[in-house]
């Protein structure tokens, strides 16, 4: 079974995510307290398979959690695989893949320091269907 391996926020725009205890997502909005959230916009959460970070690791990137400016990191799925529109059940929220992958007009540090960053192809976007509480160790699972 997929599993969140930590949740992250951020406090302004442009600036790296931290990890957090947990995150309070709200329906037509995004994570509470997040600078990225607000609006009914379609990228109100980001999403980031924690075997992808792994792997960029391996070929010498320092990064920790939230680096990317993603939300939720997950074990065991590989969201660029899943199409626009697949919904995601995640501890009580329900979330649904909106955008895959995410041009990067000016480059990130990660790029400029590794000639390459994965959240242009890996990352993925999803807007929040149902509010609900997310912390690391829960599970998600695809829904139909």
């Amino acid at each position: 079974m997929p599993k969140v391996i930590a949740v992250c926020t951020s406090s302004s725009k442009g600036t790296q995510k931290k990890p957090v205890d947990s995150v309070t997502l709200v329906e037509n909005f995004g994570i509470e307290n997040d600078a990225h959230a607000g609006g009914h916009w379609h990228r109100q959460v980001s999403l980031l398979s924690h075997e992808k970070i792994e792997a960029f690791k391996t070929r010498g990137a320092l990064v920790s959690h939230g680096c990317f400016g993603e939300n939720i990191i997950v074990e065991g799925i590989n969201f660029a695989e899943l199409p626009v529109g697949r919904r995601l059940a995640c501890g009580t929220a329900l979330l649904e893949i909106s955008q895959i992958g995410k041009e990067c007009h000016s480059h990130c540090q990660i790029y400029h320091a590794m000639g390459e960053c994965i959240m242009p192809t890996q990352g993925v976007f999803a807007k929040v269907l149902a509010g609900g509480h997310v912390r690391a160790g829960d599970s998600m699972s695809l829904c139909d």
